[in-house]
């Protein structure tokens, strides 16, 4: 078959996301990141190193114990009108439209406004945006970054205009412009997911892993998912930065597994990238590999639940508890209230063997 119709093959299974017969590596019982590398298997002495992040990561996770996500915060003063600014790296993905739905629906009941900007993964774009936006003068900012490092000029400007800013999902490079962070504990979703592949493919075997460096969420996915599987005889023979988009992520997989058609699995930083790789794997007529994304999204547990797919697992967040989290933090904030530096989510792995509890009509 020719590229071209390949091409065309997998863009037609990506829209209607239909998997083919789901297969495993086995039925066994149980890091500077190149843009294309082959890594040796690795050794006891990493494992131990991997067990010792864990810990530290764990112990992060409980920097607060508050659940901010169910608080129901109400302002101080009803009288009072505030004009919130909003902006998140990718509008279009299902996760922050959940997000920025939720905020929208709580800040709404109380009488405020909420202003939305999308820089489409643009950090350029997204710092003319939150410019914009001072200049409508918010009253407050709910901000997700396009790239951590990239949005501190935007931040500068936001602290010289006296905006406070509760950061959700993806941390920015300096939090002490923030007044709070909430958001899923990034590096926990995908150590689950790498947990669970040592566990189906004791052996081991090639894998693909397609990240997204400037997103500090993704980067602490994959940190997760690569402490995991260390010591366990997987050789990473690519990583590549899919954006966080599915569409790159199908062109990217699609390429790859032209070079690595026998790889036993391929993580992806979130849903829709993984998405993205079974779009690529199914048009290239791969039987046997296990397809891993962070999100937990309704596609992506419709494919578990089809029992046809090669989506093996998804590390699931709940956008819906992010957004009710950071509203509330923000209402905390205006109160006078002290709030702490950061209210981590939980996030779990779904699989095919329990996606019915967690249903595909929603998110969790």
């Amino acid at each position: 078959m020719k590229k071209s119709t390949k091409k065309l093959a997998a863009m037609l299974i990506c829209a209607a996301l239909a998997g083919v017969s789901l297969a495993g590596c086995s039925n066994g019982e149980p890091e500077t990141k190149a843009p294309e590398t082959t890594a040796a298997a690795t050794t006891a002495a990493e494992t131990t190193a991997a067990t010792a992040a864990a810990e530290t990561k764990a112990e992060v996770k409980t920097d607060s114990g508050a659940n901010m996500a169910d608080a129901n915060v109400k302002k101080k003063d009803p009288s009072k009108h505030y004009k919130f600014g909003y902006t998140c790296m990718d509008g279009t993905n299902p996760f922050f439209v959940t997000i920025e739905k939720t905020m929208r629906e709580m800040v709404e009941a109380q009488g405020d406004e909420l202003i939305s900007v999308d820089p489409a993964n643009d950090v350029t774009l997204q710092i003319t945006q939150v410019e914009d936006l001072i200049s409508q003068n918010i009253d407050a900012m709910f901000m997700n970054p396009a790239e951590a490092e990239g949005i501190l000029p935007a931040l500068d400007q936001l602290k010289e205009a006296k905006v406070p800013i509760v950061g959700f999902d993806t941390e920015v490079a300096d939090m002490s412009y923030l007044v709070s962070y909430t958001g899923s504990d990034n590096y926990n979703a995908g150590f689950v997911c790498g947990e669970d592949l040592v566990k189906k493919c004791p052996d081991g075997g090639d894998i693909i892993v397609l990240d997204s460096p400037t997103m500090n969420s993704v980067t602490d996915r994959t940190n997760g998912f690569l402490d995991a599987i260390k010591g366990h005889n997987f050789n990473i023979v690519a990583q590549q930065d899919a954006k966080g988009n599915l569409e790159v992520a199908m062109g990217i997989a699609e390429d790859l597994l032209q070079a690595h058609g026998d790889v036993v699995a391929i993580f992806g930083g979130n849903d829709p990238t993984a998405l993205g790789a079974l779009a690529a794997a199914n048009a290239a007529g791969i039987k046997e590999c296990k397809i891993y994304g962070v999100d937990g999204s309704p596609d992506i547990k419709a494919e578990m639940a089809s029992g046809e797919s090669l989506i093996e697992g998804s590390g699931a967040q709940s956008p819906v508890k992010i957004a009710q989290s950071a509203v509330n933090i923000m209402y905390s904030y205006l109160n006078g209230e002290t709030v702490d530096n950061r209210y981590p989510v939980e996030t779990f792995l779904i699989t095919s063997e329990n996606v019915k509890d967690y249903g595909t009509d929603g998110w969790q």
